[in-house]
């Protein structure tokens, strides 16, 4: 399992899961359950990674939730 931070939400118009990636940008995936869609977000982030280093692109780190405390 990776650290990057997963948003999951439902969507209308796709019916499905959505899961997104904000730390790896164009990272999203779907599915019919939460579990499905993080299931298929994980798969999608290894294959996200796996392009740019293909590519020579930088793979930025995992900054994960933050704090702010104001």
């Amino acid at each position: 399992m990776n650290k990057y931070e997963v948003i999951i939400y439902w969507s209308e118009e796709d019916e499905a899961f959505v899961a997104e990636v904000p730390e790896l940008p164009g990272c999203a995936a779907h599915g019919p359950t939460q579990e499905a869609a993080l299931v298929s977000a994980q798969e999608a982030i290894r294959l996200w990674i796996d392009t740019a280093k293909e590519f020579g692109d930088a793979v930025p780190e995992p900054k994960g939730r933050r704090l702010i405390f104001a």
